[in-house]
């Protein structure tokens, strides 16, 4: 009932890398009481389904590659009790520093020395942003919203990609901070040329006249309930119903 009742609109962003979604998180606009929840989901979630025959595939991450924006959105769904997701919108790494440009950059305060090189990867990955202040744009936001764990001799996060996704938090929290104001319009029209989505414009027009009355302490970060395990010699994080069912409550203010 809270979920049919309330007047929010629930948008999946999948930020996408080598084919997985890398990045998931619903963000949930509530725009009567103008207020912004975003819920990550750890990209290594156990979600059981039918299609999954091997460790990697029982990820949620793994959904992208063999299926749509839909099906993610789907499991999403399942996992968060039904919660409904209104619209889905899929970004990669390129697209991102387009966005973060037409913010004037995001400002950050990176904790340590972040340092890594993978020559390997495709493309070769290399992420060198020194400790301090410092504001992301297009040349660096994709090494700090890529980083996890640091070369031999450097620092990582200590609880590894769950750190990673709390440094992206913060990060949604500045890039928010930055995007409100007179300069909306330039953004929301820059994350719609980046963007991958079935969203509307009409509707994107709705949600930007909407947002000019949000402020920087409107939106909330909230990570999926659940621990770390391991199955079949495979990581993964197992979600708690329970703790689910606490956000949810919380969330919508259920009484």
């Amino acid at each position: 009932e809270a979920f049919k009742d309330s007047n929010r609109v629930n948008v999946l962003l999948l930020g996408v890398n080598d084919g997985l979604s890398d990045t998931i998180m619903l963000g949930s606009y509530d725009m009567e009481n103008q207020h912004v929840d975003v819920i990550s989901i750890p990209r290594d979630t156990y979600y059981d389904r039918k299609e999954a025959n091997t460790a990697a595939t029982y990820k949620i991450n793994a959904i992208y590659r063999k299926g749509t924006a839909v099906g993610t959105a789907k499991a999403v769904s399942d996992i968060l009790m039904g919660m409904p997701i209104h619209y889905y919108a899929v970004i990669s790494y390129d697209g991102i520093g387009s966005i973060v440009d037409s913010m004037g950059g995001v400002p950050m305060n990176i904790p340590f020395h972040m340092y890594y090189k993978d020559p390997t990867d495709k493309p070769p990955l290399y992420i060198d942003i020194p400790e301090g202040p410092i504001v992301l744009d297009s040349s660096n936001v994709q090494q700090f919203l890529r980083f996890r764990k640091g070369s031999p001799g450097y620092p990582g996060y200590p609880d590894g990609d769950i750190g990673r996704i709390k440094a992206q938090q913060e990060f949604m929290k500045s890039a928010f901070k930055e995007s409100l104001g007179f300069g909306l319009p330039k953004v929301a029209s820059t994350i719609i040329r980046n963007v991958d989505s079935d969203l509307t414009l009409a509707m994107a027009a709705k949600i930007a006249g909407k947002a000019t009355g949000l402020t920087g302490e409107d939106i909330k970060t909230w990570l999926t309930p659940g621990t770390d395990g391991m199955k079949n010699g495979a990581s993964y994080w197992w979600v708690d119903d329970e703790g689910i069912k606490e956000m949810l409550t919380e969330i919508y203010s259920i009484e």
